[in-house]
């Protein structure tokens, strides 16, 4: 029974994944189950042992993301010896996160994911909402230690640290990938480092 729960869990996990390659390609609303089942070698039937339809591959599209996003967090807490290393080290993350799943943009920045689905936008803005904060638990933790200004508002310094990862991900999305992120990650970064640490 394990190792049929195992393989359930598998499975589930590579529809997901090769959803966020379909939607990376095709956006969301191109997206469709007969596509998923070409594109992973499975029946549409049994696609749908897996998944009841579109709109739950679309919330455990969501989950994966999640889950992603919060332990990249927990990884970059983890081997960072200090706050302001932890917020470099989750910046290279979540670079690399959106390197991996082009499909990132495309479900932050286009409503065909949550138009007409109150749900869905809620579970998105929650998902970033409680990414915000993780970062922003970060930053009162250098507060703390007096790496960083005491005058901040965590909120909005997180709301900034985001702001060094989206546009960029948003021109490479646009440019195909011709926009060189790393490079504009090594060039945010001192600027960033600077607004936010003690002087």
């Amino acid at each position: 029974m394990a190792i049929m729960k195992l393989r359930t869990k598998v499975r589930r996990e590579q529809i997901v994944q090769a959803a966020l390659m379909l939607i990376a390609d095709k956006g969301v609303n191109r997206f469709n189950m007969a596509e998923l089942a070409r594109h992973t070698g499975l029946g549409v039937s049994s696609l749908y042992r897996h998944f009841p339809g579109k709109d739950q591959i679309l919330d455990a599209v969501l989950d994966l993301l999640r889950e992603r996003l919060l332990g990249n967090v927990r990884i970059a807490v983890g081997q960072g010896a200090n706050p302001q290393e932890q917020l470099r080290c989750l910046l290279a993350l979540h670079m690399r996160l959106i390197l991996e799943y082009q499909a990132i943009p495309r479900l932050f920045f286009s409503g065909d994911l949550y138009v007409g689905h109150p749900a869905r936008r809620a579970k998105l803005s929650g998902i970033v909402m409680t990414y915000l904060e993780e970062v922003a638990g970060i930053i009162r933790q250098g507060q703390r230690e007096g790496a960083f200004r005491p005058d901040l508002d965590p909120g909005a310094a997180s709301v900034v640290f985001l702001g060094l990862i989206q546009p960029p991900a948003i021109l490479w999305h646009l440019s195909e990938g011709e926009f060189n992120v790393g490079k504009q990650m090594d060039n945010a970064w001192p600027l960033f480092q600077e607004a936010i640490r003690m002087r």
